[in-house]
């Protein structure tokens, strides 16, 4: 069994990589404009996320965010991706609660050892959370990067990976060092 500083150090990393997916779900960064066909003024770019989409005009500094009218509306690929964040977080924190109790260093279950051992194994929810969580980031940057390069695709219209997504894949690492 690892010590009990480096159990703690993984489920504080694992933490940290909870807290951050968390961010990144509700973060309207997953895709940004991407300024191609030369222009040099922009006076608009649009930001878009799984629950809301954000227009930021330049000249006034002013964002305007607006959250999606349905869920139901939206496409099957973004509930989707909506569904996998949260299946993703919910997992996460179960994981995360089991790993705590089976910390070296607490005692709720007393001298019961091969208990606290079982149940920091389960805590391993929280590398299926991050394995889960890394398909709806993935998806989206897939996504992006396929419409980017299609020529069907008007320049105004392209987006590029946002930096939710990139904190996102960040996040995954520091959930499966938590590990």
């Amino acid at each position: 069994m690892a010590t009990t500083g480096l159990q703690v150090l993984g489920v504080l990393l694992a933490v940290a990589g909870w807290v951050g997916g968390a961010l990144v779900t509700a973060a309207p960064f997953w895709r940004v404009s991407a300024f191609v066909g030369g222009e040099l003024v922009v006076a608009e770019a649009q930001w878009e996320g799984l629950w809301m989409s954000c227009l930021v005009r330049s000249s006034t500094g002013h964002t305007q965010c607006k959250t999606f009218d349905s869920g139901l509306a939206l496409a099957p690929g973004t509930q989707a991706r909506r569904a996998l964040a949260i299946v993703a977080l919910l997992l996460g924190l179960l994981g995360l609660g089991l790993a705590v109790l089976g910390l070296k260093c607490t005692h709720c279950l007393g001298a019961a050892h091969d208990a606290k051992a079982r149940l920091a194994r389960a805590g391993g929810l929280v590398f299926g959370a991050a394995l889960t969580f890394l398909v709806p980031v993935s998806w989206t940057a897939h996504m992006v990067v396929r419409d980017f390069y299609d020529p069907a695709v008007a320049a105004p219209l392209k987006r590029e990976l946002g930096p939710a997504l990139y904190l996102g894949w960040f996040g995954l690492a520091h959930a499966g060092g938590g590990l």
